[in-house]
């Protein structure tokens, strides 16, 4: 899905909670964090996203697929490989298939501090192995380019910011996105939280033909350590009408155990994840 953040009011909303302090990133909401997986560790996730509005439709991402590795300490590599299903508006065609595949990096540049937040970003391609007929995929490759922060407060974790996304294919534009959450652990098994997530118009040919701004609530139950429940939903506050789920079993391993982080000084492992981005494709 294409994702970006409204204009006008929708961006007024997103940055009137940039000054609240809100410890788990990305997955399961649609705003993302700077903190890359730890040096030597995998993340892995088998996910379900939806994501629709009445006029583009509706995609179902069901199984997919998202691996993360911190390939050096602040970097970790990015791969999502979808499998999609595309509901076009007013009871039209439905189609299943391979989606798009997204390639990426996340690159921690500023390490968080008592006085001073994380700060990183996550630029990444989609490929186009999704067959834009179907409504599976753009036709082309696409990129987009976020710059994201994030700081702590004891059980409070608040993180977002915004980019831009460049699409250079028939029926679609370049729109921006933005989005702020903030999170709290209640116990040692659970956290949750809330965020609003915006993005400019998509494009004639996207489900997302018009800017919208969406307010998500979520969270992360832990079964075991390194094993882990993701869950979020949420749906449009301002702008076109557009409802989101997404739900996911979430393992991550490495040297020492779930969680370790091998990087000296580290600020910490795990948390990078990144949305599948069908959403913004046209439904046929």
């Amino acid at each position: 899905m294409l994702r970006g953040c409204g204009r006008g009011a929708g961006w007024l909303l997103v940055m009137g909670l940039v000054g609240l302090p809100v410890a788990w990133a990305g997955p399961p909401f649609q705003t993302d964090d700077p903190d890359p997986v730890a040096f030597r560790h995998f993340e892995m996730y088998a996910f379900e996203l939806s994501d629709g509005t009445t006029d583009g439709g509706t995609v179902l991402e069901l199984p997919s697929y998202e691996m993360n590795y911190g390939v050096v300490p602040n970097v970790q590599l990015h791969l999502v490989v979808p499998v999609a299903a595309s509901f076009a508006p007013h009871g039209g065609a439905v189609n299943y298939g391979i989606g798009d595949t997204e390639l990426g990096a996340k690159v921690r540049l500023l390490k968080e501090t008592k006085r001073s937040p994380e700060v990183g970003i996550f630029p990444f391609f989609e490929l186009p192995s999704g067959s834009a007929a179907k409504g599976l995929g753009v036709g082309a490759a696409w990129y987009r380019v976020p710059l994201w922060i994030q700081k702590s407060f004891g059980a409070w974790t608040s993180y977002g910011g915004g980019g831009e996304a460049v699409v250079e294919a028939e029926g679609y534009k370049d729109y921006p996105f933005a989005g702020w959450l903030v999170q709290r652990q209640l116990n040692k098994r659970l956290t949750l939280g809330g965020e609003l997530y915006g993005h400019g118009a998509e494009g004639a040919a996207a489900t997302s033909t018009r800017a919208a701004t969406m307010f998500d609530v979520g969270g992360i139950y832990e079964f075991k350590p390194g094993f882990d429940l993701l869950f979020a939903a949420g749906k449009s506050v301002y702008g076109q009408p557009e409802t989101y789920t997404y739900l996911s079993l979430y393992w991550t391993w490495g040297p020492g155990g779930p969680g370790d982080n091998d990087e000296p000084d580290s600020g910490g492992g795990g948390g990078a994840k990144m949305m599948s981005m069908l959403k913004g494709m046209r439904l046929h």
